[in-house]
């Protein structure tokens, strides 16, 4: 009943995306100050553990079963995986185990959340983060999955986001910025990162994940997901040497901290539209990539909004903005199931996807913001200035990266 050679490939997919949280992990642990290492790098990594409890118990269920609320969640019929057995096909691709649809949208659940914490590195007590983790999924990642990958009210208005420039980049990084708003400043904005290489690592393992998240959105094998292939890898690359040469120009020196998140604000903007728009508009997509969120990073020092990590010029404009290029670039003749962007005629499209973004966008930063403000009547979000200054490797886990007495 089942297609074994498109099983296997989600499988691999599935295990492509979940390397990107221990990525995300190293990537966000380098680019962080030597005492809070550690810090930055849990708050990835519990996220595998406490995402999937709760999409095994609620998550897939609100994501992917039924409609309530008009449109915007999903019901709970699926909740611990009821009715859902060894042949029960995905109702999407009938070839493809549900079981391996569940395992695929539970490793986007998981590192969604986990793109947020970059920006308020090292402000944060480790109990309000669990319960963020928690209530934001809830009540942001759930009704966005649903309404627009599970056949809710977006999806039926005609939005597209072939594999999460809404659902996970516009949300996370307005999230993020709503969090770094509330939290506000670091006590020492000067620190610099610990270890580019860490960087340089978490990087590879995030672009080499990102073909799982993009292709294997698919959710098939076949022209479309050699598009979705190519178009995350073209775009990544222009978008990287196109933030690499504006750099350059500014502050005279190639710098390879700059190449690197560049390669990520490519990868980000891709997302919506690797398999919807050729190869061509992947290059211009990611041209625009490296240019629009070098600028965003430079308007967030300009505002003296704090978001240590860059999430929100990276991911949330990253998110948006290839969310928008969708609008004018996406084809029929690429792929039938999409749309005809303003390129193609489809000015229709276009104006939905950019109403799309922009109710998105206030509403994850609302939401998140009061959020934490309901959070921190029940346990301090923000740090104490001498765990601050101590850094949150010791003062909350009582840890350190690394051994400084070991010769």
């Amino acid at each position: 009943m089942f297609d074994t050679g498109i099983t296997g490939f989600m499988l691999l997919a599935t295990s492509l995306v979940m390397l990107m949280t221990p990525g995300l992990a190293f990537f966000y642990g380098g680019l962080a100050g030597k005492r809070n290492i550690l810090g930055i790098m849990i708050q990835s990594f519990v996220s595998m553990g406490i995402t999937t409890i709760l999409w095994f118990v609620c998550g897939y269920s609100l994501c992917f079963s039924g409609d309530a609320m008009g449109g915007v969640i999903g019901n709970l019929d699926k909740a611990f995986m009821n009715g859902v057995n060894l042949n029960s096909p995905f109702p999407g691709n009938t070839k493809l185990p549900e079981f391996v649809f569940m395992a695929y949208q539970m490793m986007f659940a998981i590192i969604t959340p986990a793109l947020i914490t970059g920006a308020f590195v090292n402000r944060v007590t480790f109990k309000s983060y669990l319960i963020f983790l928690v209530l934001w999924q809830i009540f942001v990642y759930y009704p966005f999955a649903h309404m627009v990958w599970g056949g809710g009210l977006l999806a039926k208005w005609g939005v597209l986001d072939f594999a999460g420039g809404i659902v996970v980049h516009a949300t996370a990084g307005f999230a993020a910025l709503a969090s770094v708003i509330y939290v506000g400043k670091r006590r020492n904005q000067e620190s610099t990162p610990n270890s580019i290489p860490l960087i340089a690592i978490g990087t590879g393992l995030l672009w080499f994940g990102w073909y799982g998240f993009n292709a294997g959105s698919t959710l098939d094998v076949n022209a479309v997901t050699g598009l979705a292939f190519l178009n995350t890898d073209v775009a990544a690359s222009f978008a990287a040497i196109t933030w690499l040469a504006i750099e350059w120009y500014f502050v005279k020196k190639p710098k390879f901290v700059g190449l690197l998140t560049g390669s990520v604000a490519g990868l980000a903007t891709i997302t919506p539209a690797a398999g919807f728009v050729s190869l061509p508009s992947a290059c211009l997509i990611g041209i625009a990539a490296g240019g629009v969120c070098y600028v965003a990073v430079h308007l967030k020092n300009k505002m003296g909004w704090d978001d240590a990590l860059d999430v929100w010029g990276v991911h949330g404009v990253g998110g948006c903005l290839g969310t928008i290029l969708l609008g004018v670039f996406a084809s029929k003749t690429m792929n039938s199931a999409g749309a005809d962007g303003l390129m193609s005629g489809g000015a229709g499209f276009f104006f939905k996807q950019v109403i799309a973004v922009v109710g998105t966008c206030a509403y994850a930063f609302v939401f998140t913001y009061f959020m934490l403000a309901v959070i921190n009547k029940i346990t301090p979000v923000k740090v104490s200035e001498s765990a601050e200054d101590m850094g949150l490797d010791n003062s909350l886990h009582g840890e350190k990266a690394y051994d400084e007495g070991v010769l």
